[in-house]
């Protein structure tokens, strides 16, 4: 395992951007890139949505394919892993107005498979790839310190460590193609689960007639400590349940888990329980909350 630090890596110096997928985590990566003065060119579905980066400093493309034509570095941070092979595989997208020498890193959290793929048709054209999946949510892209699970080509990755530095903090080099994506199945699988206890605990404490705060004071520091407990029950005590990660891409991201888990022949239980919670908030219309409503599966009133 190679762990980068921040003096490791070969200099980008200021290369040339695209990044594809302006969302809740790609809008602060890019306001990192442009304070850390790089040129940026920025393609999203919906244009209104990257008004403020465009006013920020960034360029804009009407297409993927339009803003990888000029960039040297590709980076895309879409929602779904058709959204991935719609960016890379249409005939405006990146593989086809991609140039011989690029590197393209996909943050999306999205199918271990799909990552080889791209790999090895991204080789063929002589391109560099890397799967870059992320964790930290809207806090961590906002801050600059998200984790980074990389998988591909380790050359490749010490080369692009210095650019993934300007809004990471942890990143960490897992192995060959696909590597990232699988490490990020681990994250959110802890996650899942954990997420359960969280709202558990603090649904046990307002029942028991504590203050739920002050009970944070006390296990948020001890051993039950976790990011969510930290982050996201000071959320759900306030009723703060606006997106920090979507719903919708977690649940996304646990079918993606439980279907790698059943080709491994692999039980996951607590994933599965957490999976069809989470699917009920979808039923219900919760999609578009962030991951910390499932407290409204013990708190109906």
């Amino acid at each position: 395992m190679n762990i980068a630090n921040k003096n490791g890596g070969i200099n980008m110096g200021k290369k040339k951007i695209a990044f594809i997928g302006t969302g809740v985590m790609g809008s602060s990566i890019v306001k990192h890139l442009l304070n850390a003065e790089y040129d940026v060119t920025v393609f999203t579905r919906t244009k209104e949505k990257a008004e403020a980066l465009i006013t920020h400093g960034a360029q804009w493309a009407e297409t993927a394919g339009q803003a990888t034509a000029t960039a040297d570095v590709v980076l895309t941070m879409v929602g779904y892993p058709s959204d991935v092979e719609e960016v890379y595989y249409s005939a405006d997208g990146i593989i086809e107005n991609a140039r011989e020498g690029m590197v393209l890193i996909d943050m999306t959290t999205s199918s271990p498979a799909l990552a080889k793929r791209i790999a090895v048709e991204a080789e063929k054209k002589g391109i560099s790839s890397i799967d870059a999946p992320v964790s930290g949510g809207d806090v961590g892209a906002q801050n600059g310190t998200l984790s980074i699970m990389c998988g591909g080509n380790e050359q490749t990755f010490k080369e692009v460590l210095p650019l993934l530095q300007v809004f990471g903090k942890q990143i960490v080099y897992q192995g060959e193609a696909g590597a990232g994506q699988h490490t990020k199945m681990c994250n959110q699988i802890a996650i899942a689960t954990n997420m359960i206890g969280v709202c558990e605990a603090i649904a046990y404490g307002k029942e028991a007639g504590l203050d739920a705060e002050t009970v944070l004071q006390s296990i948020s520091s001890g051993a039950a400590g976790s990011w969510s407990l930290s982050n996201l029950a000071p959320r759900m005590i306030k009723g703060d349940f606006e997106p920090g990660f979507y719903v919708k891409h977690f649940l996304k991201d646990m079918n993606i888990a439980l279907a790698e888990a059943e080709q491994m022949s692999l039980p996951l239980p607590g994933l599965q329980l957490a999976k069809e919670m989470y699917s009920e908030l979808v039923e219900e219309g919760y999609g578009e909350k962030g991951t910390q409503v499932l407290y409204k599966q013990y708190r109906r009133t």
